[in-house]
Formats: C-alpha cells, sequence, structure tokens
C-alpha cells in the first residue's frame, strides 16, 4: 500500500468480492485483502467480538450462534442481486457497505453495532478507532464515517462489532390483499405498538410469490420475537389491532424463516439480474406517494421493508438512465442509490448519489484527510471519491 501512494497507483480493496457489482466499477489494481480472516477474541459475556476484517459471515453467525447470540442488525446477503455466490461474503465488507436487513428499523444499521476497527488509510499508515466495550466513549465516532464508505476511506484490517442474545422465539403475522396506501398505514400502526416488532415489510402479489406466499395477493408482514409468553400476547394483541385492515393469519418455523431471508438478501424477490434495481431511503408516510409518482413514469415491480422506509424499485422499461432521474426526483429528500446495473450504466450515472455540493464538498475534504492521493476505490462512490 505504501508502494501505491509512492507510485501514485490506484487500489480496489477486495475481500470476497461478492460486492463489486455495488457502485461505480473502481479503477485500479486488485488487492486482495481475504487472508485478513479470523477470530481475534470473542466474549458472550461482554456481547463484544472482535474479528480480522475478511472473516466470512457464516463463520461469524455459526460463532455467535453457539452462545445463543446474533449481530442484531440481520447483515444481508446481496451477493446474489449481482450473480455471486451467497455465503461467501465478510464483515468487512458488511461494515465497508453499511448493509442493514429488515430489523435495522428497530436495532440499528451496521454502523450503529461498530464499535471499533484497525485499518490503513491512503498514506500507508495503520490506525485504531473506537474501543473493545459495548460503552466506548474514545474519541471522535470514526466507527459511524467507515461504515458506509465502500472501501474509498482506508482499508479495513479489524473490526470490532457488538453482539446481542438471539430471540427465543419468532412468528409472522400476514394482512392479506392491502393496497399499498392501507398496508402503510397497518405498518406504521404495527411499529407504533409497544410490542417486540422486529421486522415490517409489505410485498405486493408479484413478489410475495417470490417469497414463498401465495402469490393470489399482496402480503403486509410483521415478525414479533421474544420469550413466548410475551410473543403469544403480543401477536393476540397485534391480530386484533391489524385485523382493522384485512384477514390476519400467523406463521412461525420455516416458513417464517424462509420469508425473511428473501426480505433480507432480496435477490429472491429479483431474481432477473438483467434488470436495473434501486434502492430508496424516505420516510414511511411518503412511500405511497413516492410509489405512484414513479410508476406514473415507467412499470415497475416495488417491494417494501422498514415497516416502508425502505423501497427496492425494478423498472422494467425506464430508458437509457435506469430511471435515474424519475427515481432520484421521487425519492427526495431522501435518498436512492442504484443497487444492481450493467457496468456501462454505472460508469454513467452515479449510483451513490453525491448529493447537493455541500455534501460533495464536504466528501471529498473527508477523502483528502484520509486518502489524498486517491489510492483507494478510485472513483467508486462517485467522480473524485
Amino acid at each position: 500500500m505504501r508502494a501505491a501512494v509512492a507510485d501514485g497507483a490506484a487500489l480496489d480493496l477486495m475481500g470476497a468480492g461478492t460486492k463489486r457489482g455495488l457502485g461505480r466499477p473502481a479503477e485500479g489494481e486488485v488487492l486482495d485483502l481475504s487472508r485478513l480472516s479470523g477470530v481475534v477474541s470473542y466474549e458472550p459475556d461482554e456481547l463484544v467480538l472482535r474479528v480480522r476484517a475478511a472473516t466470512p459471515m457464516a463463520e461469524i453467525e455459526r460463532l455467535l450462534a453457539q452462545s445463543g447470540q446474533h449481530l442484531a442488525f440481520e447483515p444481508p446477503d446481496l451477493a446474489a442481486l449481482w450473480g455471486e455466490e451467497a455465503g461467501r461474503q465478510t464483515i468487512g465488507g458488511v461494515i465497508a457497505c453499511n448493509l442493514s436487513g429488515p430489523r435495522r428499523f428497530r436495532a440499528g444499521a451496521a454502523r450503529d453495532h461498530l464499535l471499533g476497527f484497525a485499518a490503513v488509510n491512503g498514506r500507508g499508515e495503520a490506525f485504531k478507532a473506537g474501543g473493545h466495550v459495548v460503552k466506548n466513549v474514545t474519541g471522535y465516532d470514526l466507527c459511524k464515517l467507515m461504515a458506509g464508505s465502500h472501501g474509498t476511506l482506508a482499508a479495513l484490517t479489524e473490526i470490532t462489532v457488538k453482539a446481542l442474545p438471539a430471540p427465543e422465539e419468532s412468528r409472522t403475522l400476514v394482512v392479506s390483499g392491502l393496497a399499498i396506501d392501507a398496508a402503510v398505514r397497518a405498518m406504521a400502526v404495527a411499529a407504533g405498538s409497544p410490542f417486540e416488532t422486529t421486522g415490517i415489510a409489505h410485498l405486493p402479489a408479484s413478489r410475495a410469490g417470490l417469497a414463498g406466499l401465495s402469490s393470489d395477493t399482496a402480503a403486509t408482514l410483521v415478525r414479533c420475537e421474544g420469550p413466548e409468553p410475551a410473543l403469544r400476547a403480543a401477536t393476540e394483541a397485534l391480530t386484533r389491532e391489524l385485523g382493522a385492515f384485512g384477514t390476519v393469519t400467523a406463521f412461525n418455523g420455516d416458513t417464517s424463516r424462509a420469508v425473511w431471508r428473501a426480505v433480507r438478501d432480496v435477490a429472491p424477490l429479483f431474481p432477473d439480474r438483467d434488470r436495473v434495481l434501486w434502492r430508496l431511503s424516505v420516510a414511511p408516510a411518503a412511500a405511497p406517494a413516492i410509489v405512484r409518482d414513479i410508476e406514473a413514469r415507467f412499470a415497475c415491480a416495488v417491494a417494501l421493508d422498514w415497516a416502508g422506509g425502505r423501497l427496492w424499485i425494478e423498472p422494467t422499461e425506464a430508458g437509457e438512465d435506469g430511471g435515474a432521474d424519475a427515481v432520484r426526483r421521487a425519492a427526495a429528500p431522501g435518498h436512492a442509490v442504484l443497487v444492481r446495473a450493467p457496468a456501462a450504466l454505472r460508469s454513467r450515472i452515479a449510483p451513490i448519489d453525491p448529493g447537493p455540493p455541500a455534501a460533495r464538498a464536504l466528501a471529498e475534504r473527508i477523502k483528502d484527510s484520509f486518502d489524498p492521493r486517491r489510492v483507494f476505490g478510485r472513483g467508486r462512490m462517485f467522480a473524485g471519491v
């Protein structure tokens, strides 16, 4: 890395390589970090796990499960979206892209569970940030900055994350046949309830069938978790409240796990890798109007997660820009990311919108601080960063 700095060369950081389809195609030689793998320390009683950055997520999940723990932000495995093999992703890739699953609206994002890290910056200097305890107040919170930087600021070498007890039981309620406006209202009721709802999503009929549910009707999903007595009370109360919107059914076990795996990993809901796919982060109450706005411009398939705060939009006929102008206009003041598209389209437009000029200028100043020679991920997020 110091040689790259001296030569002015560009490096494309890679662990398992499952997320190279996200963002613009990066310039430079691949720097393979896959051998930076393995558990450094795990303290179940302290809820703290420290691993090397290229440790596979599958290994981490097995280790935590042995102590009845998990990563509460429910890391998704999006590899299949880009034609990569599922089950190979690393903790470094998850943190670098700040990927969070259905529990994000309740448990927080990946960045909220990152306690500390070690890395090498674009000057070839090793540095550390954060700490190794859950209640950490060490200096400036660089963890929030590194998560979501897509490998453009530094090469992560070690990661310390917070683990939490895994839920004892899980049950899913399904309200069938709701249009998107009613579904968002029902999801708001579930999200605002005092019960432990850890997944709230809406799948139209076309997507519900791909998740293993009936393809004849839309499905609004509410997942509750906890010990059995509390879970039973919660699902009974929520069934009464959601009954105002339509017929409510319940399931658990393998069916429940399979459905939420499909919602988490997204690819089962949008399996056609030749189609563009957008991810929108918006105010949940605004979701119906945003979907109507986009559907007025072009036909698309839609799925909602995070109680309506995350939209997945797959245009069927969106023009040469993949629907970028229409999607980003509709999503404002939220934001939209082009998650899947051919390399030519990802080179032509910014998959990750740099935002207004002030935000772009701030991003460039941060890049200057960590990587002034533009060694890492040159151009991956947007031109110049």
